[in-house]
């Protein structure tokens, strides 16, 4: 029988590290926030073993992949794909909610 359970996690008590806020996860997707990002220009490039759709609350911020550059605003949404080297620069404080498969985790990511 499949796993009929709903998981909540409250928002006052998600993992964080820095910026970054870890929200629900299941076995196959994964939420987290970017919340109040602040400007910044030397971000390294990384690639990461899952695949990353992403939507703008609020600011601004430049995605760098493989030699592509898009710019991100509010209302915008974008995709990584899976192991695809990228990295962002922030432009005005940054807020977007992404959404990993697989899930990307809270320790060990592979940073």
């Amino acid at each position: 029988m499949a796993d009929s359970t709903i998981k909540k996690v409250d928002g006052t008590h998600s993992p964080k590290e820095g910026a970054e806020k870890f929200l629900a996860s299941g076995s196959n997707v994964a939420m987290r926030m970017w919340e109040d990002e602040q400007p910044n220009q030397d971000k390294p490039a990384v690639s990461r073993p899952y695949e990353t759709v992403g939507y703008v609350i609020k600011g601004k911020a430049e995605l760098h992949s493989e030699g592509q550059m898009v710019t991100l605003q509010p209302g915008d949404s974008y995709v990584v794909p899976k192991d695809a080297k990228h990295t962002y620069k922030i432009l005005e404080t940054f807020t977007a909610v992404e959404a990993t498969s697989p899930p990307a985790q809270v320790h060990g990511r592979g940073e």
